[in-house]
This record gives structure tokens, sequence and C-alpha cells, in this order.
């Protein structure tokens, strides 16, 4: 590769970096330029580590031949077991303890192949392997994201020429910035989603932060919580309660998400969501199908912590529909992305009415007249009931227990 070549990859991968270009389409389309411009790659790897409540990072791959191969996975914790010790044996590893940021291995022309990783390249053919790690200073770093892995190789007799490596040398930190700036997009879009919701992460992405700025919807409220979570927490050792809390509001959260829900809020064992949808009736809909699917869930959960010998509970739920402010509340310091109004205060009411008629779900009056008259076919009245902070008594329903 010559240096006019260089510089116009280089100048593409700018482009194509502040284009928000995913990781692997670039490791891809970067990977064909190279060899455009005569630098004969045969397969190459990178990775960076993320800041993920699940995986630690994630790996895209390319390759010249028609080897099956995922483009992109997503690794797990590398600091414990076996995928430990996998990643103490790699070439990466032995660059970040030494203090190398090179590592080149000539393996077909006698040069040893040191690291397992690289007997695997060396058997597929290759004659060249160089590995690179950039490093991320500390003031760019996000989680665990201080480095960017790179391993490139080739099958070519004569393996890497000097102008290729200085081609490669010059090329990938560009190609590693435009990797990290795939990087945190994705980052942010996981952080808002986990800790803001799916929709409400999306909305502040784009660009919905002003406070006081908000939303007037039409939605069906859910409001969520365990029933006996008191005296649980008063009887449990204190090792159990968390891991308690995880296992419900996994199964909250998925029916909630599967249903096409979206969760505003976690308030201890309570769960504050939303569903929204043009017509108020397939809203509903979907509210009672998330509360069919976390059933069948609790069932499940239930079933395996009796054999673990471990605390069980049920969930108290509320349903209402009406109207609210959608948007952000609080401070210019500490904002919130909620709903507010009187229907959620309403709705948290009904929820709490679940205690003393007995029954694990309840419904408005507005809620149930909003339902198609099949799934309305299925609902009981339990009676009127006056509503603390509610001006008058509201009837209430619930599920039929004969369908339950």
């Amino acid at each position: 590769m010559n240096t006019t070549d260089a510089d116009r990859i280089a100048d593409w991968l700018v482009r194509r970096g502040l284009e928000g270009t995913p990781e692997v389409e670039l490791l891809r389309e970067f990977c064909e330029k190279c060899r455009e411009a005569g630098l004969p790659l045969s397969r190459a790897l990178t990775f960076i580590d993320t800041l993920h409540p699940v995986h630690e990072g994630s790996i895209f791959r390319w390759r010249d031949d028609d080897a099956e191969e995922k483009a992109t996975v997503d690794y797990g914790r590398s600091d414990e077991g076996e995928a430990a010790e996998t990643w103490q044996r790699s070439p990466f590893f032995h660059l970040l303890q030494t203090g190398g940021e090179e590592l080149r291995r000539r393996i077909g022309f006698g040069e040893a192949a040191d690291f397992s990783i690289i007997q695997e390249v060396k058997n597929a053919g290759h004659t060249d392997y160089l590995a690179f790690v950039h490093h991320v200073d500390s003031n760019g770093r996000i989680g665990e994201m201080d480095c960017v892995y790179s391993a490139w190789s080739t099958r070519h007799a004569e393996g890497f020429s000097e102008p290729n490596l200085a081609a490669l040398r010059r090329l990938v930190p560009a190609l590693a910035l435009a990797i990290k700036c795939g990087a945190l997009s994705r980052i942010a879009g996981t952080l808002v989603e986990v800790y803001l919701g799916r929709d409400t992460g999306r909305r502040v992405l784009e660009g919905s932060i002003r406070r006081g700025v908000a939303e007037r919807i039409e939605a069906v409220l859910w409001f969520s919580d365990l029933r006996g979570y008191t005296a649980i927490t008063d009887t449990a050792s204190p090792d159990e309660v968390i891991p308690l809390l995880n296992d419900y509001a996994e199964a909250v959260i998925t029916a909630i998400h599967d249903a096409g829900g979206d969760v505003l809020k976690l308030i201890g064992d309570g769960t504050l969501a939303i569903f929204k949808a043009r017509d108020p009736a397939e809203a509903c809909r979907r509210a009672l199908e998330a509360e069919a699917n976390l059933r069948d869930r609790l069932n499940e959960l239930n079933e395996r912590r009796r054999a673990e010998e471990r605390p069980v509970t049920s969930v108290y739920l509320g349903l209402h529909v009406g109207e609210v402010f959608y948007g952000n509340i609080g401070s210019t310091h500490r904002l919130d992305f909620t709903v507010v109004g009187p229907a959620v205060n309403e709705t948290s009411r009904i929820a709490s009415m679940c205690r003393s008629v007995d029954r694990p779900v309840l419904l408005s009056s507005a809620f149930a007249g909003a339902l198609p008259a099949t799934e309305r076919a299925k609902l009981v009245s339990v009676g009127r009931f006056a509503l603390r902070g509610v001006g008058r008594a509201r009837e209430l329903f619930t599920v039929d227990p004969a369908l339950l």
C-alpha cells in the first residue's frame, strides 16, 4: 500500500467514524479497502471492553474465506474461570503485562507460534501475524473501556511487507478511534435503556432533556409490588434480599417488555410502567397480556425457588388508564423522566387495594371500559372502594378467578 492510498483510507475512517458506522461494518469495509490498495489481509479481529450489566465487551471479526464465523460476539467476564485462563494465554494479555503495544510473529518463516490463537492462525495457512493494543487515556475511559485491541494476519507468501506494516501502524489507530466512537454510542444507548427504560432512554438520547418540558399522553399505567415484602425482609437473611428482588424484578420487567410496555421506575420492590398505543384498547390488551405472562413466569420462578429452599412471594398489580404528563421533572442538577398526574397516584392506590380484597390484580373501571368486549368479558367486579387521595369511590375489577 502506498502513502496516497493510506491517506485516502485514513480520511475515509474519519468520515465513517463521524457517521457512527457500526463497528463490524467499519471493520469489514476497512479490510476490503486495504485489500483493494494492495495490503493482503486475510483475517482481522478487533475488540473493546464496554459498560454493560451482562457483557464485558464485544469482538468484531472479518476473514476473506467462506468459513462460518459470527462477525460480532459479545463476551462475558474474563477475570474468572476458563475465560480468565484463555485471556491470560493471549498475546494481548502478554502485551499488557510487558507494557508493549505491538506483537508480530512471522509464523510462515520459522518464528514461534507461542500463543494458541497464533497457532490456530498458522494452522489455517497464514504466514504473518500482527497484534496491537491501543490504550485509551484515563480521561477518555468509561467503565473498563481502557484499550482497543486488534489482530491482523495474511496468507501472502512473503507475509506483510515493510510498506504494508507501516500502513497498518498508521491506519489501525484511526480505526481504533472510530471503533471507540461506535462503542461510546452503544454504551450511551445501553445505559439510558437500562437505567431509564427503552422509550424514555430513546427520548433522552434524541434530546428531550429540558426541565419542565412534558408531553400530555394517554397511557395504560402499571404499578406492581411484592406481596409480603416487608415480612420477608424481616425474616430472611440479608444476603437473600437482593437475589429475591432481582428474581422477581426479572419476571416483572421481562413480562412488561415482551408485551410492548416500558418500565419507567423501580421503587424498592415496586415497578411503575406504561403501555402506549394509538388505540387505548390495544394498550389495555397488551397490559393484560403482560399480566398473564407474569403469572406464568411467577409459577416457574416460585417452583424453582421452593426447590432451592428460598423465600417465595407473588406480585400485587394495579392497572389503570388515563391522561398523564410524560417528561422531565426535577432540578437543574437532577432530572427524572417519568409520568406524573392524578392517574399515576390512582394506579398506586389501586395496587395497594390488592391486599385488602385478596386479589393479585385489580383494574380500574376506566381500564375495564377501554378493553375490547371479548377481553372485558373475562373480568368480574370486586365492588366499589374509597381510594386514599381519590375524590370518590371507584369500582374495581379483577380477572375472573375461574380463568386463572
